[in-house]
């Protein structure tokens, strides 16, 4: 590395995190990982929950590698992670436990319970987010109809970067795009959803002040400093949600484009100046979550290549071990359009074993069922491609235009065969790149705090000389349409 100014992005995802540097010699940025470590959930009890102070251990780490390789350089730091979940503080800013994992059975059957106290339309109206049983609201809720103790004693709510933020610096403070994933938040208004908070009993004192990304949150506090070795470090408050660091990355200098962001998740819309909220929106479970530069990012979460990672993680329980690439030419080779799923439905959220939910879906909806590995892989990339074309047809028809470019970014931009089917199936360019989005947006955001990128529009054509990009065009059209048919109808028999 030069003695370029660095910056250096903590990056956590559901299932790993990383501390990758990046240099910008105002023309390019330049990635250098430092570190990576793996990230899941611990189950204690019947309960599920992150390993928050592991992972506190593991920045720290990070950032000293930081320190070694660049030293007075590194101009700043910031983070970002998976949204909905939280942590809780005391009054003496004591943590509350191990916060829990989204995956937990606690919220188990709890939207019904929230429509009784809130009807589903009300909410919508007010949150403009999609309804999926992990929100912070929902989890929030579950502590409420339990009486937990531990809301009782909570003085601050925090979700995850925003937690880490206060490790780092002692500030306490909520970043509007990941405060926007929790369906805790009135985009309407520009503040907490109070209205629904407080029909559900949740204590609105906790929720504090919420700042845009790109804010500076101060300095690593002095124990941090001493420890690691940077003193008087700028930390960042950067799109703290990955997606949304994820789309600032995105190289395009139009806005009629789709992105989707794909990796355990694929996470699938377009930008906007204004949330979208009506009742087509509603209808397909359209979210709107907070952006770069006041953007909102009118999208809906769809279970991505969680499927192949818990089928993978099922077959090495058994004793066999596949590389990713494995599983996709196993796909490549396998029959096409065989037998779909609805990714949808609630059992493929955190099954006990993936292949044999899938094999259980097709027997129960009367398809052939997928006997060999690479044909179960190939029916849960299919019917991702199918789903995408669902997608982007509802984000068409709700917004009354057409978007004829998908850029797909992530570490799903790896997965060559998903890609091309998605060109396929939704008849659309598919335009892949850059595999470290999530990385770039975040470094992309300090950049521009730090004043050495003047905007995003400057810093996403920065991304686009900096980094390759593949396209995709769309083939098999009639295949794919039949195929579509029977996808829709599927979707159709499952209420979804």
């Amino acid at each position: 590395m030069t003695k370029n100014p660095t910056y250096l992005a903590i990056d956590l995802g559901a299932a790993s995190g990383r501390a990758i540097l990046g240099s910008f010699d105002g023309k390019r940025l330049q990635l250098e990982e430092l570190h990576r470590f793996q990230n899941g959930g611990v189950s204690v009890g019947e309960n599920l929950y992150w390993d928050i102070l592991r992972l506190w251990e593991e920045i720290k780490h990070g950032m000293g590698l930081a320190n070694e390789q660049v030293g007075d350089s590194l101009r700043s730091v910031g983070l970002d992670t998976w949204g909905v979940d939280f942590g809780l503080l005391t009054s003496d800013d004591t943590l509350v436990g191990n916060p829990y994992h989204y995956r937990d059975n606690r919220t188990d059957g709890i939207l019904d319970e929230a429509f009784s106290l809130v009807p589903k339309k009300e909410i919508y109206e007010q949150t403009g987010i999609q309804f999926m049983q992990i929100n912070s609201l929902y989890q929030l809720l579950s502590m409420v109809l339990t009486n937990s103790p531990d809301l009782s004693i909570a003085k601050t709510f925090l979700t995850i970067p925003d937690l880490f933020n206060f490790f780092l610096t002692g500030t306490k403070a909520n970043e509007f795009t990941t405060s926007t994933t929790t369906q805790c938040y009135n985009p309407r208004k520009h503040e907490w959803a109070y209205d629904v908070l407080t029909a559900f009993g949740i204590p609105t004192e906790i929720f504090g002040e919420i700042v845009q990304p790109g804010t500076v949150l101060g300095t690593l506090r002095e124990s941090v400093a001493q420890e690691i070795g940077l003193s008087g470090l700028s930390v960042i408050a950067s799109a703290g949600h990955d997606t949304a660091s994820a789309v600032a990355a995105v190289p395009t200098s139009t806005p009629d484009y789709i992105y989707i962001s794909s990796g355990t998740w694929s996470v699938m819309g377009t930008e906007l100046d204004q949330p979208t909220i009506n009742s087509q929106s509603l209808e397909a479970n359209m979210t709107n979550e907070g952006g770069f530069e006041n953007k909102f990012r009118f999208l809906t979460n769809i279970v991505g290549l969680w499927l192949v990672q818990e089928c993978r993680r099922q077959w090495r329980r058994e004793g066999k071990e596949y590389s990713y690439s494995d599983l996709t030419r196993m796909a490549a080779d396998a029959p096409a359009f065989g037998p779909l799923i609805v990714s949808g439905e609630n059992r493929f959220l955190a099954p006990v074993n993936m292949p044999t939910t899938i094999q259980s879906f097709c027997v129960e909806t009367g398809q052939a069922v997928p006997e060999s590995k690479g044909a179960i892989i190939r029916c849960a990339l299919e019917s991702l491609a199918l789903e995408y074309r669902w997608v982007a047809e509802q984000i068409d028809r709700i917004l009354g235009k057409h978007f004829p470019t998908i850029h797909i970014i992530g570490g799903g931009t790896k997965n060559q065969l998903l890609n091309q089917f998605t060109a396929n199936s939704t008849d659309r360019t598919v335009i892949t790149g850059p595999v470290e989005a999530t990385a770039v947006g975040n470094l992309l955001v300090q950049a521009i705090a730090m004043g050495d990128i003047s905007s995003l529009a400057d810093g996403r054509a920065i991304v686009k000389k900096s980094f390759d990009v593949e396209t995709y065009e769309p083939a098999d059209a009639p295949a794919w349409d039949e195929a579509y048919e029977r996808y829709l109808n599927l979707k159709k028999r499952n209420g979804r």
